[in-house]
């Protein structure tokens, strides 16, 4: 994607945390800045938009919001999350091929959670097909690392299972490798815009031959404070298993997501992948994967050959009969690897074989078989940064994966006080380089209700970071993936290089 960088005054989005990657070389995390360096200061003001969540009417989805306290930050501010208002007058909005509307008996202006303080979960519930998108911005103390994590079950159905998403800010432009719009799957493209003017987006959709004849996805308009959800399969009359989204924005900005839904294996929402690039991890593979599909697709010129590596508790090794893939300038390529984590923690890592060509990537992820299957997806992430942070984890569910693709890692962990109760806790981990490892993060003393984990490297290379939340539904092993990249809970203020204060005499 496209990042827009985070203001002091109005920060939205922020520009993702990208590292000099070809060799996963990084400067020390240790957070200390170099003569010179740009100060480090709280963000003021965040916006994150959270997609309409689903379509059945036995959803039942939790909204849990947490904002770390951050050093430096406001001494006053709010949080507030709440329906998306621009809809048609019987309560419903006009998504090409579905329907969002109100909120499950709360009125438009009512906010589902308003959180109390920093360092302590807020959570808030909607149930039904009529949840709407919403719409959130926190300022003062609450804006430094603001995250809201929206969470749904579904009991039976096209898509049943735990579908989760980070809500994110807005922006102008997201890939999403791994969309289908084949038989059997019901993918929509979630578009929401924050602002009070409309916004005009393009939705091109890749196979694997090239581009799919999809003249419905050019110029459509997303209202002010409003949602659409967008069936791919709507776009166009081509089905096929695996298909690249880019969405571009022309006018305006929106907040994108794909919910991807199968009939037999589950579901979950796809989130976007990290700017194209020549180097590529996607962290955080469950060690009881039974199949695991890389899909990829290069967006520039010229083509990509890529070595697809693994991030094992012991190191990388090479899948075997899969140790290159060549991707196709504009056509969506896949890989099946199968168990690739063969019962062990595991993330994906691609580097390119000799000439470097931006690649976008994603992993389409099964536990389970037969009638059991569940899915969730991983796209390609950016490192942590200085600080990542997941909300909604639960005492048994919860599963921290972290990466280290170059040099070794020190890594602080922290667990936040519950929502309803506990004590936050604290570990340090050393990771190793070249491996992954899902680490027994804390858990808050006495906890009550849900908790937070943030991730903050100390020292060492970059640091790539998941969470899988799981929860065993009449027999199926349901869960869902959310990569950590950072929180932008900071910005870069640059030093005055000279005192200009005479000029204000």
């Amino acid at each position: 994607m496209n990042r827009t960088t985070l203001s002091l005054i109005a920060g939205t989005t922020a520009l993702a945390a990208v590292t000099a990657f070809a060799a996963f070389d990084s400067p020390s995390a240790s957070g200390a800045a170099a003569p010179g360096a740009p100060a480090q200061l709280p963000v003021e003001r965040t916006g994150l938009l959270c997609p309409a969540p689903s379509m059945s009417d036995i959803a039942d989805t939790a909204y849990t919001s947490f904002t770390p306290v951050t050093k430096g930050a406001a001494g006053s501010g709010k949080a507030r999350l709440q329906a998306a208002t621009g809809q048609s007058a019987d309560g419903t909005e006009g998504g090409r091929g579905g329907k969002s509307g109100k909120g499950a008996g709360k009125k438009a202006d009512e906010p589902v959670l308003t959180p109390k303080a920093p360092g302590t979960p807020a959570s808030g519930e909607t149930s039904g097909a009529e949840a709407p998108a919403l719409i959130g911005t926190a300022d003062g103390r609450f804006a430094p690392g603001w995250t809201v994590q929206e969470t749904t079950e579904v009991a039976a159905g096209t898509g049943r299972g735990l579908l989760g998403v980070n809500c994110t800010g807005a922006d102008t432009e997201f890939w999403f490798p791994g969309a289908s719009t084949a038989t059997g799957r019901t993918d929509y493209v979630h578009l929401t815009n924050p602002d009070d003017s409309a916004a005009v987006v393009d939705i091109e959709l890749y196979g694997k031959d090239g581009a799919l004849k999809s003249p419905l996805g050019e110029n459509l308009t997303v209202k002010p404070h409003a949602s659409e959800p967008i069936l791919l399969s709507t776009l166009t009359e081509e089905r096929q298993a695996d298909v690249t989204v880019h969405v571009s924005v022309r006018s305006g900005r929106v907040a994108a997501a794909v919910q991807a839904l199968d009939d037999k294996a589950g579901g979950d929402w796809l989130a976007a992948a990290t700017d194209p690039a020549g180097s590529l991890v996607l962290p955080g593979i469950p060690k009881d994967a039974t199949d695991v599909r890389l899909i990829a697709f290069t967006p520039g010129d010229d083509d990509a050959d890529l070595k697809i590596r693994l991030a094992s508790p012991d190191g990388l090794i090479t899948p075997a009969g899969n140790e290159t893939v060549h991707v196709k300038s504009g056509m969506t390529t896949t890989v099946d690897l199968g168990d690739v984590t063969r019962g062990e923690a595991g993330s994906l890592v691609l580097t390119p074989t000799d000439q470097t060509v931006p690649v976008v990537a994603a992993l389409q992820v099964v536990r389970g078989k037969g009638d059991k299957r569940e899915t969730a997806f991983i796209p390609a992430a950016a490192a942590v940064g200085t600080r990542a942070t997941s909300a909604d984890n639960s005492a048994k569910g919860t599963t921290l994966a972290l990466t280290a693709p170059g040099g070794t890692a020190t890594v602080k962990v922290t667990a936040s006080a519950g929502s309803e109760g506990g004590t936050p806790a604290t570990k340090t981990f050393t990771i190793k380089s070249g491996t992954t490892q899902n680490v027994d993060a804390p858990a808050p003393a006495g906890l009550k209700g849900t908790y937070a984990l943030t991730v903050e490297p100390v020292s060492g290379g970059p640091v790539y970071a998941s969470r899988t939340l799981a929860a065993t539904e009449g027999g199926i092993p349901a869960f869902t993936i959310q990569t950590l990249p950072n929180d932008h809970g900071t910005v870069a203020v640059p030093h005055a290089k000279e005192d200009l204060s005479v000029l204000q005499r």
